[in-house]
C-alpha cells in the first residue's frame, strides 16, 4: 500500500465527530455547528458531490470568501477523492479564468464575492466545468444570470452508512492545488498531498501548541496556504473555528471579544492594523484571552513586536518562514514567551551577538526548521551565503501542469530550491539575505516587479519603468513604480493641469494607477508609489538591469518623491 493511502486530511472528521460532538465547531455570523452537525454537513455534501459524478482525481475550484460553508466544500471534495483548487477572491475574471484554464476544473463552487466575475464566466463557458455550485441560496444570487445553477444545500443527501469514514484518494495523493505567482506574475498551480498537509499541522501542534481547546480565529483567507493549512491544524486538534468572510481589524477584535479567542495568525499588515485599532480605541484588555499568534508573509519590526507584548501580554508570539511549494512553514521562531519573562531580552542578546560574531550580511533570522524539514545552503562561491534548498515530505508534489521528475545524477535530487539566499548559524538559524528572483511581499501577497513593468510599459506616455520593494512597516515592503516618460509628456503629480491643456499628453499616479486597473492588474500589485526617474535606468555591462541600485536610489531620495499615500 502507498504511503499516501494512509493519510487523508479528513480523518480529523472522526475525531470531530466524537470530541467534539455537542460542543460548537464552528462559527460563522449566525451559524453555529458543533462537532456532529459539521461532520455530518461533510459527509451528506461528499455523498451529494457522488451521486452528481464528482470522482476520484476530479477538480473542483471555490471562490469564496472565508465561512463554515468554505471549509465543509473543501472536506467533502477530499472525502470523494477529488483534489481543491482554491482561487483568490481578489483576482480579477483575466486571472481566475487562466488559473481554471491550467487546472481544469469540472466544478466551480462560488459565493457572492465572485457576482463582479461571475456573469463573464457565463458567456465565456470553460469547456471542463460541468457543474456551477453556490454556497449561498439561490435568492442571495438572484443578480447572477443563472443556468444549471445549484447550491451545496440543494447537493445534500442523507449519507450512507458505508460512507461514514470511506475516504478516497486522488493519484499521487493530491487534495490542494495552492495557486502562487510564477516569475511571470502568472499563477502557479502548486500540488500538495494529503501527507504534506497533515505533517504541516503536526509541526504547528509541536511548535506553537494548538489544542482542543483553541478558539481560533480566521484572519487569513483559506484560498492561501498559511490561513489553509492553520485550519487544517485546528480540525485535526478539535477547536473551535471562528470565521469572518475576509480580515477587518474591527470585526477581528470584536471576535476576539465576543468568543474569546484565543489563537489567530498574522502578516505584518494584519498586526499593524490590529495595534492601530487597539491603540485608538485603549481597548487592548479586550485581547487578553489571546494565547498564541503565529506570524508569517514578512517579519515583524522591532517596534511592532513591542507593541503585539503590550496589547496581546498573555500571547506567545512566534514567526514562521515558509512558502507555498513547502506546505506553508519551514522555520519557526519564538518572539515573546509570556512563561519566559526573559525571552525577549534573550533573543535581542542573541541576535546582537550573532550579528557582530559572525560578521554576516544584513540580514534576518527566521529560527530554526520544524522537526520534519530539512534545509542546507547550496553554496554558488566560497561565500558562506548560497541558495536555500530545502528536502522533506512536506515539499509539494509538482506544479500542476508539470512533470515531477529529476535526472538520477542531479546532485540536487529531491532538493527544492526556495528561491531565497541565506546563511545557517552554528545554532542551526536561518537567516534571510534576500531573494533571487526580485520577488516583493506586499501584505502577505507575492508581486513580481516584470509583471507590473510590462502592463506599465502598456500606456502611450510611458518610455520604461523599473519596479522595485521599499521596507513597510505594514506591508512588509510597499510596491514602487520608477517611470520614464515620453519627452512631449508632463508629469502632473506636483502641479495641476489646466482645462486647455491636452489631457492625453499628462501623466500622474492617479492615471497610472487607472491605467493598472483598466489592464485588470490586481489591486495589491498596482504601485502605492510612483516617482519620476529622468536619467537612463542603471545597467550592467551586458545591458542587465540594476535593480537594487535602482532601489537604493529611490531609499535615499524617499523624502524628495512625490506620492500619493
Amino acid at each position: 500500500m502507498a504511503f499516501y493511502s494512509r493519510a487523508h486530511i479528513c480523518h480529523c472528521l472522526s475525531r470531530l465527530a466524537t470530541l467534539r460532538i455537542h460542543s460548537a465547531v464552528t462559527i460563522s455570523g449566525n451559524r453555529r455547528n458543533t462537532g456532529h452537525q459539521f461532520v455530518d454537513g461533510v459527509l451528506s455534501l461528499a455523498q451529494g458531490l457522488l451521486d452528481l459524478g464528482i470522482r476520484s482525481g476530479d477538480v473542483v475550484a471555490i471562490s469564496a470568501l472565508n465561512s463554515d460553508r468554505y471549509l465543509e466544500c473543501f472536506l467533502a471534495v477530499a472525502f470523494v477523492g477529488g483534489v481543491v483548487a482554491p482561487l483568490n477572491y481578489r483576482w480579477s475574471f483575466e486571472e481566475a479564468r487562466f488559473a481554471m484554464e491550467m487546472v481544469k476544473p469540472v466544478m466551480l463552487i462560488t459565493d457572492s464575492s465572485c457576482s463582479y466575475w461571475y456573469p463573464k464566466l457565463e458567456n465565456d463557458h470553460l469547456p471542463s466545468l460541468r457543474w456551477h455550485v453556490f454556497m449561498d441560496s439561490l435568492s442571495d444570487v438572484v443578480s447572477i444570470v443563472l443556468f444549471s445553477a445549484l447550491t451545496t444545500e440543494m447537493l445534500k443527501k442523507p449519507a450512507l452508512k458505508s460512507l461514514s469514514f470511506n475516504y478516497a484518494w486522488a493519484p499521487e495523493g493530491a487534495v490542494l492545488i495552492c495557486f502562487t505567482s510564477g516569475t511571470t506574475g502568472r499563477p502557479k498551480g502548486v500540488t500538495i498531498s494529503h501527507s504534506a498537509l497533515i505533517i504541516q499541522s503536526l509541526a504547528k501542534i509541536a511548535i506553537v501548541g494548538y489544542d482542543e481547546d483553541d478558539v481560533y480565529l480566521h484572519t487569513a483567507p483559506l484560498c492561501h496556504i498559511g490561513g489553509l493549512s492553520s485550519a487544517l491544524t485546528m480540525l485535526m486538534v478539535g477547536g473551535c473555528h471562528i470565521f469572518i468572510p475576509k480580515f477587518d481589524a474591527k470585526l477581528a477584535l470584536e471576535a476576539i471579544k465576543q468568543h474569546h479567542v484565543t489563537s489567530l495568525i498574522t502578516v505584518p499588515a494584519i498586526m499593524v492594523d490590529l495595534v492601530s485599532i487597539i491603540r485608538m480605541k485603549m481597548t487592548w484588555k479586550v485581547t487578553e484571552s489571546v494565547k498564541k499568534i503565529l506570524n508569517g508573509g514578512g517579519g515583524l519590526s522591532n517596534g511592532l513586536i513591542e507593541d503585539a507584548i503590550k496589547f496581546f501580554p498573555r500571547a506567545k508570539i512566534l514567526s514562521a518562514y515558509g512558502m507555498t511549494e513547502t506546505c506553508s512553514s519551514l522555520t519557526f521562531m519564538t518572539l515573546y514567551d509570556p512563561t519566559c519573562a526573559s525571552s525577549r531580552q534573550a533573543l535581542q542578546e542573541f541576535v546582537e551577538i550573532k550579528s557582530s560574531s559572525f560578521h554576516l550580511p544584513e540580514g534576518v533570522c527566521v529560527g530554526k526548521p520544524a522537526p520534519h524539514v530539512e534545509l542546507k545552503i547550496c553554496f554558488d562561491s566560497s561565500d558562506h551565503v548560497g541558495r536555500i534548498l530545502t528536502r522533506g515530505p512536506h515539499i509539494m508534489l509538482r506544479y500542476w501542469d508539470q512533470i515531477s521528475s529529476r535526472p538520477s545524477d542531479s546532485p540536487d535530487e529531491g532538493w527544492l530550491d526556495t528561491g531565497d539566499i541565506g546563511s545557517i548559524d552554528d545554532y542551526g538559524n536561518i537567516w534571510l539575505i534576500g531573494r533571487t528572483n526580485n520577488r516583493i511581499k506586499s501584505g502577505g501577497e507575492n508581486v513580481y516587479p516584470e509583471e507590473v513593468e510590462t502592463v506599465l510599459s502598456q500606456h502611450p506616455g510611458v518610455t520604461g519603468s523599473v519596479v522595485v520593494g521599499l521596507p513597510d512597516v505594514r506591508l512588509t515592503e510597499m510596491v514602487v513604480a520608477c517611470i520614464r516618460i515620453k519627452d512631449n509628456w508632463q508629469w502632473a503629480d506636483n502641479s495641476p493641469v489646466h482645462p486647455t491643456e491636452k489631457k492625453e499628453l499628462v501623466l500622474s499616479s492617479e492615471t497610472l494607477r487607472h491605467h493598472c486597473r483598466e489592464k485588470n492588474l490586481t489591486g495589491f500589485k498596482i504601485p502605492k508609489l510612483f516617482t519620476l526617474w529622468r536619467k537612463p535606468f542603471p545597467l550592467t555591462s551586458t545591458g542587465k538591469l540594476r535593480r537594487y541600485q535602482v532601489q537604493r536610489e529611490v531609499l535615499s531620495h524617499l523624502h524628495s518623491l512625490p506620492s500619493n499615500l
